[in-house]
């Protein structure tokens, strides 16, 4: 399993998709998958019902435990495919399910915003990793893409701008600082396609 961490609006998802895909394409087959942290946000109910709507992405509106699980069930499961949940950005909510990791794959890529993170559950997820790769991006440019990402789903501009500073720039406050502890450094800077 490599793992690509890195803030909201990086470019980790577009570089993900793209090392699975580069991939399967040189082997000719999937011998990659694309494991995503997101499908282990919290149903938008159990947010509400918590009061973390309004934070919708902060590392506790995340299933860790049930993360790590997986991740463990990964590694250790090579007879049968495992399955994962995925994450619809058009409804805001995970699908179970969505995602199987088939015995024949060898590559795992898992993403994610807090790989890296030093607390309980996040900092025993290094040490399932070969690697680490860490998205270093402008906070300019995370902040233009998340806006644009935030409109397309629905958001209004300033509405998705406020989301952007003040709920994705908190989590890139705890989220920045990882980055020391990733075995690569990537250069997030460049132009990416839309995720």
């Amino acid at each position: 399993m490599v793992g690509i961490a890195g803030s909201p609006g990086s470019g980790k998802t577009t570089l993900a998709r793209a090392v699975v895909e580069a991939a399967n394409d040189r082997a000719g087959t999937a011998v990659a998958a694309y494991l995503p942290m997101d499908g282990f946000h919290l149903a938008d109910a159990t947010l509400a019902a918590l009061g973390r709507s309004d934070r919708k992405g902060a590392i506790d509106t995340f299933d860790g435990w049930g993360f790590l699980a997986l991740l463990e069930r990964v590694l250790a499961e090579r007879d049968h495919p495992v399955y994962a949940p995925a994450f619809d950005r058009a409804i805001g909510e995970p699908i179970a399910g969505g995602i199987a990791i088939d015995p024949e794959v060898r590559l795992v890529v898992v993403e994610g915003n807090y790989l890296l993170a030093p607390v309980e559950p996040w900092v025993r997820i290094p040490g399932l990793l070969a690697e680490s790769w860490f998205v270093a991006t402008p906070e300019e440019e995370r902040l233009r893409r998340l806006v644009e990402r935030h409109v397309r789903h629905g958001r209004t501009p300033e509405a998705a701008r406020a989301w952007a500073v003040e709920v994705d720039g908190a989590n890139a406050l705890l989220i920045e600082p990882t980055a020391t502890a990733a075995t690569l450094l990537v250069d997030g800077g460049l132009p990416v396609a839309a995720a």
